[in-house]
């Protein structure tokens, strides 16, 4: 996979937007993709994808969960039926870890289980591992061992290509150079890129006008005014 490819990651929550057909890859996302795309050849059993809320982790996973059948378990809940999934040599995808938010037990034998087996597992976070807060030892050095891959903040590439497609499916035409002026001037993240979206879709229908340069700086002078609705 290469910059070229009309892919497009997404964490947005967009009908149709998580499937591997949705990714861009840029420097942002390129060495977890690269990680996923290579399965089932990972360096390890376990790797952890880690970086900030918005930046498509969750995207990430689901595109792995499609291609690898893995079992997808909720970290605040590590029941018995993941257990036996990893048991059973399913691969597994726990989305979401938060420090101290998970059973340290439960999680060391089902990672002991994937090990066993020869499947694998891939957890989501937005803290770097070494946050996690484990107070198991033996826990603590499989998560150590863990290939770790960092999504950052969306760039404005990234930025571009999710608000273009965000666009597109609301079937709006905005030249592009307006797009980029939006993508370098919000908040880094896909949420945000959504929001923008959605605000200047509704702002411009009420109008009735084109979402144009102009009519995009007046936005943008109403969100750091920090006014909740968009009117001028």
């Amino acid at each position: 996979m290469t910059d070229s490819d009309p892919q497009l990651l997404l964490d947005i929550g967009l009908s149709g937007s998580m499937s591997r057909d949705d990714l861009i890859v840029t420097r942002a996302n390129r060495a977890a993709v690269a990680l996923v795309e290579r399965w089932p050849d990972w360096p390890g059993p376990f790797v952890v994808i880690a970086g900030p809320t918005g930046s498509g982790k969750t995207h990430l996973a689901t595109v792995w969960r499609e291609v690898s059948g893995a079992v997808a378990c909720d970290p605040r809940d590590l029941s018995d039926d993941a257990l036996d999934a990893a048991q059973a040599g399913k691969p597994i995808l726990i989305d979401g870890v938060e420090p101290a938010g998970f059973d340290e037990n439960a999680l060391f034998h089902i990672m002991n289980a994937v090990r066993a087996n020869g499947s694998g597992l891939l957890m989501t976070s937005a803290h770097w591992p070494g946050a996690w807060q484990v107070r198991t030892p033996d826990l603590r050095s499989r998560i150590q061992a863990a290939t770790t891959v960092e999504i950052t903040e969306p760039d404005d590439e990234l930025l571009v290509g999710v608000m273009a497609k965000l666009f597109a499916d609301r079937q709006i035409a905005v030249d592009p150079s307006v797009i980029a002026y939006l993508a370098s001037r919000i908040e880094r993240s896909l949420a945000s890129a959504r929001s923008v979206v959605e605000r200047l879709d509704r702002a411009s229908m009420a109008r009735k006008v084109k979402i144009t340069r102009a009519f995009a700086a007046a936005f943008l002078r109403e969100q750091d005014a920090n006014q909740n609705e968009f009117d001028f």
